[in-house]
C-alpha cells in the first residue's frame, strides 16, 4: 500500500492506495466523488477528465500516487457556494448534453480550454474536444454551451 496525500476540490485528501489504483478510481472509490466516469479505461473516451494542477487530465491514465501533493479538481468542485460554474450553467442552459455520461468530462476539458483561450471560435473548440467522445450527440449544443460560457466568463454575456 501507498500512502497518497492530495488537494480534491480544495480539501486536503490522504489514503492508502494500492500503487497501481488510477486516479479515477481513487476519486469515485476512496473519495466518494463519482462525478468523474468511467468510460474507456484506454484514454480515448475523455469521460474521466479532471483537472490536475489546473490542466486536464484523463484520470485514467494517471496513478493516484502520481498526484501525490498535486492540486485535482473535479466536477463537484466547480460549483461555488452552491451555485453551478458559468460552464455548468451553459450546458444546462443550452442542452449541452444528452444521456450526460459524458458531461463532466467535457466540462472539464472546456474549463481548461477556456482558462488558455477565454474567446475561442467554433473550431477551436471542436478542436479542443477532440479527447473527449459524445455518442449522442452531434456535439452542436456542447460546442454552444463553451462558446456561451466563455462569452459569460469574459463579462461579454450577463
Amino acid at each position: 500500500m501507498a500512502r497518497v496525500s492530495v488537494t480534491v476540490n480544495g480539501n486536503a485528501r490522504e489514503a492508502e492506495v494500492e500503487p497501481r489504483t488510477l486516479l479515477v478510481y481513487f476519486l469515485r472509490e476512496t473519495l466518494e466523488l463519482t462525478g468523474t466516469n468511467v468510460g474507456c479505461d484506454t484514454s480515448s473516451c475523455g469521460a474521466c477528465t479532471v483537472l490536475v494542477d489546473g490542466e486536464s487530465v484523463k484520470s485514467c491514465t494517471l496513478l493516484a500516487v502520481q498526484a501525490e501533493g498535486r492540486e485535482v479538481t473535479t466536477i463537484e468542485g466547480l460549483a461555488t457556494d452552491g451555485e453551478m460554474h458559468p460552464i455548468q450553467d451553459a450546458f444546462h442552459r443550452n442542452h449541452g448534453l444528452q444521456c450526460g455520461y459524458c458531461t463532466p468530462g467535457m466540462i472539464m476539458a472546456a474549463a481548461s480550454f477556456l482558462q488558455d483561450t477565454p474567446d475561442p471560435t467554433d473550431e477551436q473548440v471542436r478542436e479542443s474536444l477532440e479527447g473527449n467522445l459524445c455518442r449522442c450527440t452531434g456535439y452542436q449544443n456542447i460546442v454552444k454551451s463553451i462558446l456561451d460560457a466563455a462569452g459569460t466568463m469574459s463579462g461579454a454575456k450577463t
